[in-house]
């Protein structure tokens, strides 16, 4: 409970609210002892008065903001249940965030969308990181126990609970996913996909439309995924419990049977499914009781194929063959008809039921099961007695045979599931080695309570009863360790123990012994077993009570609510019997698989630990009867089979939960969600930690974060010491605080107060701070307003001084501007005079002189006219002759041009046409590429010829323009012509562009489908179990003909040693192979140079699979031919080159794998810059954990960037002794980068403590280091620059202000190369204010993701064999000059 002190006016409360459960407020005043009401103000602006008695009565306090959102519930300062359900509702719904650890529990909300966070790509980023260093989620939490696993070689379990529709099931399948991809890629086998396969299957026959789920589990399951020594899956073994045989003969509104029935029934017009007499599944009485056989959005036709699918996955070890999946399929068919059974009543009172023998369903269900079906339809309708020594048959009536063929059909699909469960455990048993540890996956069933509730409601129920127990109990051993791991001092802390419940179900003459005598009586009901059940517990168990209207049914009261369950059924469900005749049909079915049903289990047998039992079988003799095993007392058996289990493993919990009944996305239903937090135990583990100290702090993180408490502190001193020197001052309470060994602790609610008496110091030093700045404000404005008076008095005197000198001014010049118009007016008027006298005379002249002009050229102009008519009707005669000359040539050109396009069209409709264009896709390649080099030699001679090309152009197009105008005509034609022209330029570099983007996708394809070939090829080697892998004796080596290739690698057979190989020369082993070759063409040996060629391939694929090679390419794209061989080595040729690809790509593989484990730790957490690490530390930035595992000392110390760079150079260094060409390790350092970038931006992105401002200045600066590098080596150029551009972007995001709009603009300018989808996942990160709306496709950048690698051209050197020194340890002494 929280100190008074902090009730003070301002301070935000919790109070409970009808419909939203808690709602926050705000204090009025401060709250004194004593007082009676405290005055809140509620969010609408409303204000009430709340009562309190005892200060016990305070309504629990709000954490404050920075704890907003907290990945981990157990970190709140405030544990109560508002604190808990309102940071869920935060991350819920603000975050869009369906993950928060409580503990060691991780809560899961289901939201009802398909969500981008489970691809490989999130599995990598997971992969060997610690849960308190990323984002909650299922993956890290199988992280964890896989690393327990590994590290302490002790079993782990995974317990996945919660309510139907709450997520079980997806949980359980991503966890089964992630074990797969990380305990399985490595060795290329099919366990992993075996392990997965099973879960299609599963969800067909033991999974359910309900009312509250569309794939709702109706059975428990435990999956233990063996593991071997180095941590690769290579078995499992699957438990079941209690499935509800129930669903197959009855369904409630709005459900439906399990989804194999409905696959069967949608699948009906396939051939092979035709035999099974299928029709639509309304037609069923098994299948059409809950009036709604479809589910939205899902295909049962394609869900069908996916179980056939995994079936024959699953069908390696001859377990699942075609023909036993049909016989599989015809006994669930059969099963369906056998609902269809008319059963007619007969006799008197209908005392007696008979089965028509042409009944159409019953002929059908005969002959799908191989019986009999005159047998079969008497056994139904008669039972088999035994009196008086003697066995009579006695006739059933109507209902009671209805019941025998219900019976008959639960007990049918139980045998079944059961057989189905023991062939799946067949084929995922660990074949080569025994598991050396495992991890189960617990998937069962949750807390369950209905308006009626039954046996099955009862079983669960009691289930979880047990599961709660362990849960408290573990999470209560966790809380003391952590104390003695600290030598704290403490005391016993008391939780809520539900053994006094699970007693009276399960203890001497409890609910299930009293079920399981009231079975073995001849006549018992369940109206007796009531009276039994009042008599022996309703005064003497607190947890057992007897409703007041009703007297079949008890109240128990749960660690999570009080359940009625009501007692009819629970004896019919609890034998689960079947009468023994019709099971004796069975046994003599002409089907094996039916045959061997019913040959499992006799009579009176019990049944294995995997699967749950099918009850007894009723038998008219009376031997048997005494042994029947009674499925509640099975039940109790395998569930304190599994207790033991889960008690020898160290536990992982999953609590899933339901946010809402509606099934919408991303709305939460705070009075459901509060309820399961209940039930679940969240609220429980929230408690036991409140009872302790919940808040744990290590001193440096203290130290880091309420230094401004400290005084008198210097760097030299002690944080341990300082802080057992401070804290006393600060908390008076001794009691609310201990000091352990590395971290300090303290109760609930005392990091609120250290967070109040930090806030005022902060303000009260903000204050000091406001003051002094506010005084030099003044002070400054003071002196400015001085000096603007100063200079505004001297402005003004100088301006009335320039006034009177102006004034003076303006009077003597208004003198001389009188004196001075009065002489320009007169002036003025001589001048005008005088100026007309002269005009008058000269227009009199000008006319004279005018008229004699006229004359004389009136006379000329007739003259000049005349030869201009003639030479015009000259010229426009010649051009129009010339006009129709061009016409007729355009359209003889055009015609031509027409032919040829239909010709052209025709052959691009052939289809021999389309094989030739598609032969082969080396050629393709070859054909590009020589396609791009001519496009690059022409380059200089258009340039040279761009100019007279133009000037030509525009000439002629100007020529045409002249031609039409004179003409009058606008011919088609024609403008085409200058169409071309105008575009010639144009089309010819989009030509280029599209030659090289066809290259580059045609070269992305045929990598990526030889390194697809590669990986099978392996996992095919594996499979076989090879002892020991070929040797070969020649050297590797390959030479390229035919303008394309001359490729060199360093031989590396298996007689020649690594340390012979790489003291050659580089390029040796291309000389080397280049003569054998040439010797062999010489000697015109075809076969041997073939043969030769095909060696040196199998010696480089078999070194391949040893270790990495030693290359060195010398590659040739151009040119000359280099080689003229008389031999045809294309094909050979085509495999040398995929040989290299497959080398370049193993030589990235290696170096990724050497670069993985460091990135993050040097890029991303590393501290490179003095001085930055201390300047700010998050509330909860790096703090662990309550139960997580500490990393293994030094796993990370030593990743600084130092040593990404170090492997860097190491691999640098390498290249460049074995000769490589600059552009491929351009190539290959992309590659590298683009692997930096991806991985350290995906751990940001998932990574809530990394996102702030200083951490962005370290990125920054680590990056800058490496892009040092890479300029320093020369292969910055080649696209590593691009690679690194988002991890740059995002580093600048960190750093970027984040306030105004102009911000915003900034950072989409900015951050042009990273998706909407990243940025708003950082700012979300980075202000806990923003909202994420909607889910893009894509998150986190693909790490896997491989660039095309093209090989540039080299002349290959002058070779001979005399100008060589070769080893003598190759033994090719036998090549001579040719």
């Amino acid at each position: 409970m929280a100190t008074p002190e902090l009730y003070t006016k301002g301070a935000s409360v919790w109070v409970p609210d009808p419909e939203e459960v808690w709602v926050y407020t705000q204090l009025q005043k401060d709250y004194r002892p004593g007082d009676q009401q405290l005055t809140l103000l509620l969010s609408d602006g409303r204000e009430v008065q709340y009562p309190v008695a005892p200060p016990a009565a305070l309504p629990p306090l709000r954490n404050p903001d920075i704890l907003e959102g907290e990945n981990d519930l157990t970190a709140l300062s405030f544990l109560h249940e508002p604190a808990v359900l309102h940071n869920l509702r935060v991350r819920f719904l603000h975050y869009n965030s369906i993950y928060t650890y409580c503990g060691i529990v991780l809560v899961a909300l289901n939201p009802y969308e398909e969500l981008p966070i489970y691809g490989e790509e999130v599995i990598d980023v997971y992969s060997g990181q610690d849960m308190a260093d990323m984002d909650p989620h299922i993956f890290s939490l199988a992280e964890d126990a896989y690393r327990t696993m590994i590290r302490s070689e002790k079993n782990q379990s995974i317990i996945i609970s919660g309510e139907s529709g709450s997520g079980k099931t997806v949980s359980a399948k991503f966890t089964m996913r992630y074990f797969a991809v990380v305990g399985g890629a490595a060795q290329q086998t099919s366990v992993e996909e075996k392990v997965l396969a099973s879960n299609p299957i599963m969800e067909a026959i033991g999974n359910a439309k309900t009312i509250r789920n569309d794939n709702s589990s109706r059975f428990g399951k435990y999956i233990e995924i063996g593991f071997g020594s180095k941590g690769d899956i290579i078995g499992a073994n699957m438990r079941t419990y209690l499935l509800e045989k129930s669903r197959v003969v009855f369904q409630a509104p709005k459900e439906r049977n399990y989804h194999i029935f409905y696959q069967l029934c949608a699948s009906r017009e396939l051939p092979e499914m035709r035999a099974l007499k299928l029709s639509s599944a309304e037609n069923f009485r098994y299948t059409s009781q809950g009036k709604d056989i479809n589910i939205p959005g899902t295909d049962d036709v394609m869900e069908l194929e996916n179980t056939r699918n995994a079936l024959t996955i699953l069908g390696i070890e001859h377990l699942f063959q075609p023909d036993q999946q049909m016989e599989l399929f015809r006994i669930l068919a059969a099963v369906l008809h056998l609902g269809n059974v008319n059963i007619q009543a007969s006799g008197r009172g209908g005392d007696r039921s008979y089965i028509n023998g042409d009944d159409g369903f019953l002929v059908v269900f005969s002959k799908l099961m191989g019986v009999e079906g005159s047998q079969m339809a008497h056994w139904l309708c008669h039972q088999r007695l035994a009196v008086g020594g003697e066995m009579l048959v006695k006739p059933m009536s109507g209902q009671q045979a209805n019941d025998a063929r219900d019976a008959l059909a639960k007990h049918i699909y139980g045998q079944l599931f059961t057989w189905i469960v023991q062939r799946l455990n067949s084929a995922l048993r660990a074949q080569r080695e025994q598991p050396k540890t495992f991890i189960g996956v617990l998937d069962i069933y949750g807390f369950e309570t209905f308006d009626r509730n039954s046996f099955e409601q009862f079983c669960i129920n009691y289930a979880n009863e047990k599961l709660q127990q362990q849960f408290n109990r573990h999470v209560f051993q966790l809380e003391q360790e952590e104390y003695v791991r600290e030598e704290l001092p403490w005391n016993r802390i008391e939780f809520s123990d539900n053994q006094p419940c699970i007693t009276l179900i399960e203890g001497s003459l409890g609910l299930l012994d009293l079920l399981d005598e009231e079975c073995r009586v001849p006549k018992g009901s369940d109206e007796n077993w009531a009276r039994k059940l009042y008599d022996q517990h309703l005064n003497n168990s607190h947890n057992f009570r007897k409703p007041r209207m009703s007297n079949s049914a008890f109240i128990i009261l749960h660690f999570a609510d009080m359940v009625q369950y009501e007692c009819v059924g629970f004896l019919d469900k609890n034998r689960d019997t079947v009468f023994e005749e019709p099971i004796n049909i069975m046994r003599a079915s002409q089907s094996d698989l039916v045959a061997e049903l019913f040959q499992q289990q006799s009579a009176g047998g019990s049944i294995s630990a995997s699967s749950v039992p099918n009850g007894g079988v009723r038998s008219g003799k009376r031997a048997h009867r005494e042994h029947k095993l009674t499925v509640g007392f099975q039940f109790r058996q395998s569930l304190q089979l599994l207790m033991d289990t889960l008690n020898s493993t160290t536990p992982h919990y999953v609590r899933c939960i339901k946010p809402n009944d509606l099934k919408k996305s991303f709305m939460f239903d705070p009075k459901r969600a509060v309820q399961q937090l209940r039930a679940c135990g969240v609220l429980e583990t929230v408690r036991i930690s409140a009872a302790g100290y919940p808040s744990r702090w290590t001193y440096e993180e203290f130290f880091g974060r309420y230094r401004v408490l400290l005084r008198g502190y210097s760097a030299q001193d002690d944080l341990r010491v300082l802080c057992q020197n401070t804290i006393p001052a600060l908390i008076l309470d001794p009691d609310q605080y201990c000091f352990g060994k590395t971290k300090v602790f303290f109760r609930a609610g005392q990091v609120a107060v250290l967070e109040k008496l930090r806030a005022e110091r902060l303000r009260a030093a903000g204050v000091l701070i406001q003051s002094w700045v506010r005084g030099w404000m003044q002070r400054r404005w003071y002196q400015q307003l001085r000096r603007s008076t100063l200079t505004l008095q001297r402005y003004t005197r100088g301006a009335l001084a320039r006034r009177l000198a102006w004034t003076l001014r303006y009077t003597r010049a208004a003198l001389i501007i009188q004196k001075t118009f009065r002489m320009v007016m007169v002036r003025q008027l001589f001048i005008s005079i005088r100026e007309a006298t002269i005009t008058i005379q000269a227009f009199a002249r000008g006319m004279q002189a005018r008229h004699a002009y006229r004359v004389l050229v009136a006379e000329r102009a007739a003259v000049r006219l005349q030869a201009w008519v003639r030479c015009c009707l000259t010229r426009r005669w010649f051009r129009r002759v010339r006009a129709a000359v061009v016409l007729l040539q355009c359209c003889v050109r055009r015609k031509a041009a027409r032919r040829e396009l239909r010709r052209l069209r025709a052959e691009a409709r052939s289809v021999e046409k389309y094989r030739e264009l598609n032969k082969g896709m080396e050629v393709k390649l070859m054909q590009l590429q020589l396609r791009a080099d001519q496009q690059v030699r022409n380059e200089h001679v258009k340039a040279s010829g761009e100019e007279g090309s133009r000037r030509q152009d525009d000439d002629f197009g100007v020529f045409i323009h002249v031609v039409l105008y004179i003409c009058g005509f606008n011919y088609v034609g024609c403008a085409c012509t200058v169409y071309v022209l105008e575009s010639r330029q144009q089309s010819q570099a989009q030509a280029g562009a599209a030659v090289q983007a066809e290259l580059e996708e045609e070269r992305r394809r045929y990598q990526g489908l030889l390194r697809e070939f590669t990986r099978l090829e392996q996992r095919y080697d594996n499979l076989r179990d090879m002892s020991m892998l070929p040797t070969a004796e020649v050297g590797i080596c390959c030479c390229r003909r035919e303008k394309k290739w001359g490729t060199v690698c360093v031989p590396c057979s298996a007689d020649v040693r690594t340390e012979v190989a790489l003291s050659l020369d580089p390029g040796m082993a291309a000389r080397l192979l280049f003569l054998c070759v040439r010797q062999a063409d010489f000697s015109r040996d075809h076969t041997r140079a073939r043969g030769l060629c095909v060696a040196v391939v199998t010696a480089f694929k078999t070194t391949l699979k040893v270790n990495i090679l030693y290359t060195s390419w010398h590659y040739g794209g151009g040119g000359e031919e280099v080689l003229p061989l008389q031999v045809e080595l294309r094909e050979q040729i085509r495999m040398l080159g995929d040989v290299c690809i497959q080398a370049y790509q193993q030589l990235l593989s290696i170096s990724e794998s050497r670069l993985h484990p460091i990135i993050v730790p040097a890029i991303l957490e590393s501290e490179t810059i003095p001085g930055l690490s201390g300047a700010v530390v998050k509330l909860v930035g790096s703090r662990k954990r309550a139960g997580s595992d500490p990393r293994p000392a030094g796993s990370t110390e030593a990743a600084s960037m130092a040593a990404v760079l170090k492997e860097l150079g190491a691999l640098h260094s390498a290249l460049e002794r074995q000769g490589l060409p600059l552009t491929l390790m351009e190539q290959i350092f992309r590659q590298l980068a683009h692997l930096l970038a991806a991985s350290t931006l995906n751990s940001l992105l998932l990574r809530k403590d990394m996102c702030c401002c200083n951490r962005g200045l370290q990125i920054r600066y680590n990056v800058s280091l490496l892009e040092e590098w890479l300029r320093s080596r020369g292969v910055w150029s080649g696209g590593a620059a691009a690679s690194l551009e988002p991890l740059i972007q995002a580093a600048q995001l960190l750093q970027m202000s984040k306030k105004t709009e102009a911000d915003g603009q900034a950072i989409v300018q900015t951050c042009n190369a990273m998706s909407s989808q990243q940025i708003v996942k950082i700012l979300t990160q980075y202000t806990p204010d923003a909202v994420i709306y909607g889910h893009p496709p894509q998150l986190l950048l693909d790490v896997r993701r491989v660039f095309p690698v093209t090989f540039p051209y080299l002349p290959p050197l002058p070779v001979s064999a005399e100008q060589l020194d070769i080893p003598e340890s190759l033994k090719i002494s036998f090549l001579r000059r040719v």
